[in-house]
């Protein structure tokens, strides 16, 4: 599959796995164990640029496209998953929202010590009564001089509990329905502003995912993302991003649980041959790897669009949705190649199987993408 990258893309993929066995692979068990935060290698992380990937060298950041922006994320999550969805929401949907619709003051102050990794940002749309339906959040952010008051309970906040910049959608226009929402950047610190518990995570458990509530809590005025009222459209646009990242983690779960599923095939002997020689075994290999190669390739597409400056839209919604869907059924797979091996934490199959369910679920739903992807059929 580097046949399809550029040179460049090649050196990114050689760089960040060797980081990411020297670094993460003696780790990622334990952090998993134990849902910890590894922050000495994350500040290595942020000195390598993985957290100001697209960004430019001008505001501290690596100056990639977005080909090279999936590959680390997939190789970041082929050695550990709640890493790889730290960098990949922080770069998509928190970067990336300040980069398009953050005013010239507004980047200087917050893109370069996020893309630097020296603060952690966090995109704060789903509540108890509100995620797929992202039109029925309740926080609520009013104007008050020159301030925003700002109410909310937002919940499965991924970074939530290391999380520095947050942003926040609420509405400033209760009445005005979807056109009342907009998006204020709230500040850990600030008065008002509350971590909650951290999640206790089925899988990606090195990543803190909280609660973030808001009581009261002064945002400057000047803290308002674009204009009021825009807040569906940059989540919209963030979400695009997001969905390409999240299809690119999927991607690198589903490469290592591969990876795994044929090195067992190749050591474990049954009947006196490898089990890899089973027709049965050998099958489920093959499937393995045609579903990492499709899913790959259809992440690939939607980067190379948003590379060219096209519509991605689409494109990112059907990888999250078959690179997602693909995940669980490697996963799945390789764990059936380990056996009762597959099912014990010694071998790191279940992680991996643990790690990929969640991918159908956040940066929407499968079942939002199959009808994000019918929509866009139906309307051409």
């Amino acid at each position: 599959m580097d046949t399809f990258l550029t040179e460049k893309g090649r050196a990114v993929r050689r760089s960040v796995r060797g980081f990411c066995e020297r670094e993460l692979r003696p780790i990622a068990r334990q952090i998993d164990q134990e849902a910890s935060f590894p922050w000495e290698v994350v500040e290595k992380m942020g000195r390598l640029g993985y957290f100001g990937i697209q960004v430019p060298h001008e505001l501290g950041g690596a100056g990639m496209d977005a080909v090279c922006y999936c590959v680390v994320i997939e190789e970041i999550s082929r050695v550990c998953a709640g890493l790889g969805l730290c960098v990949t929401v922080h770069n998509s949907v928190a970067v990336y929202p300040l980069m398009a619709f953050g005013s010239g003051e507004q980047k200087r102050k917050w893109v370069p010590p996020l893309a630097r990794g020296q603060k952690i940002g966090a995109f704060c749309l789903t509540e108890p009564n509100a995620g797929s339906d992202a039109a029925g959040i309740e926080a609520t952010a009013i104007r008050n001089g020159d301030h925003y008051i700002v109410n909310a309970n937002k919940v499965f906040v991924t970074n939530g509990g290391v999380a520095d910049v947050c942003l926040i959608f609420a509405r400033t226009d209760p009445k005005a329905g979807r056109k009342g929402i907009s998006v204020v950047v709230a500040e850990r610190g600030t008065p008002g502003f509350v971590v909650g518990d951290l999640e206790d995570l089925c899988g990606v458990r090195a990543n803190p995912v909280s609660s973030i509530r808001l009581y009261d809590c002064p945002v400057p005025a000047e803290n308002l993302l674009g204009r009021e009222g825009m807040g569906l459209k940059i989540g919209l646009a963030a979400l695009d991003a997001g969905r390409m990242g999240i299809a690119a983690q999927a991607v690198g779960i589903s490469q290592a649980a591969l990876e795994e599923g044929v090195l067992y095939a190749r050591q474990r002997r049954q009947f006196g041959v490898p089990i890899g020689q089973h027709q049965a075994v050998g099958g489920m290999l093959a499937d393995m790897a045609a579903r990492v190669e499709a899913s790959r390739l259809l992440v690939y597409r939607s980067a190379r669009l948003r590379d060219q400056g096209k519509s991605f839209g689409q494109a990112a919604a059907m990888a999250k949705l078959y690179a997602a869907e693909a995940a669980s059924e490697v996963t799945d797979k390789a764990l059936q190649i380990h056996g009762g091996y597959g099912y014990s934490k010694a071998y790191p199959v279940e992680r991996y199987y643990r790690d990929a369910r969640v991918t159908r679920i956040y940066e929407g739903t499968s079942e939002v993408h199959r009808l994000v992807v019918a929509r866009g059929l139906l309307e051409e």
